[in-house]
């Protein structure tokens, strides 16, 4: 039985998680669910595309992956099924696709059409459900929807050249929870344009010119311990993830402040990368 995942912006306080997964259960008892995250920002696609992007390879060929963000049925809003490297995505057509899709295309996408089979307001519950326990059991996505081949496309979310080629403008696409600030240039994109210069990486009131591969990378523990600079210390590594990230050494809200609140970054702030020949 393939492993069914979830990814809402429901929270936890609200019943609607519960109703999800107890619906996934009545469809298939002995279906196997995890949950990604629930707690995306309200209808915050790019945030809930970062997630998903970087734990769905995490998972086993032909899982499922319901995203439940911004998936009201409407005329621009219409409900997909994709298969994509190896793994299923139902969710609605509001661009979270595009933003997956970047160097892995779709190798097949449906418009799903069971809508006039159920009665729903509720469609991640009523609707996603059904068609993520359809492929579950072995069912083709032709039987749950239209082949498409054209999906929603989200402008002004990747980074951008000049054409001089010194420069990468940028913005912050996600907020961790240790107040770490990623943004969306990546490092094939930074070794494509830099082509080995140097650089200096600018975000509202810092400037840094290097770049860590480990958080711990920024310490010099030559140095006796009580002459280190490490808690608050700034830095910008390559996380995980190979984004570009802008961190605080041991960051904490309640004590040396995050790299959020410190440089006062916040979702979409501009990050640049100016490249000196």
């Amino acid at each position: 039985m393939p492993i069914i995942t979830l990814t809402t912006d429901f929270g936890e306080k609200d019943h609607f998680v519960g109703a999800v997964k107890g619906a996934i259960f009545t469809e298939m008892e002995d279906a196997k669910v995890v949950d990604i995250s629930h707690s995306i920002s309200p209808f915050h696609l790019q945030e809930a595309a970062y997630i998903i992007q970087n734990a769905y390879k995490s998972f086993p060929l032909g899982s499922i992956h319901i995203i439940g963000v911004d998936s009201e049925l409407n005329p621009e809003n219409k409900h997909i099924a994709v298969f994509m490297d190896g793994h299923y995505f139902v969710c609605a057509d509001n661009g979270i696709i595009s933003m997956l899709t970047s160097e892995i295309r779709p190798e097949k996408i449906v418009e799903i059409n069971i809508h006039d089979r159920i009665i729903s307001n509720f469609p991640v519950l009523d609707v996603f459900v059904k068609v993520a326990s359809h492929i579950a059991r072995g069912g083709t996505l032709e039987v749950i929807g239209k082949t498409i081949t054209e999906i929603k496309e989200l402008t002004g979310i990747r980074p951008a050249v000049s054409n001089s080629m010194d420069q990468i403008n940028g913005t912050i696409i996600y907020i961790d929870n240790y107040g770490n600030v990623i943004s969306n240039i990546t490092k094939k994109l930074f070794e494509e344009v830099g082509r080995g210069r140097n650089f200096v990486i600018s975000a509202r009131t810092i400037n840094l010119n290097k770049i860590h591969s480990h958080y711990s990378d920024a310490i010099n523990f030559d140095n006796p311990p009580g002459k280190r600079e490490e808690d608050g210390k700034k830095l910008a590594l390559w996380n995980s993830s190979n984004y570009l990230e802008l961190a605080i050494y041991k960051s904490s809200s309640k004590t040396v402040g995050s790299a959020s609140s410190l440089f006062g970054l916040d979702y979409r702030d501009a990050v640049m990368v100016n490249f000196i020949s």
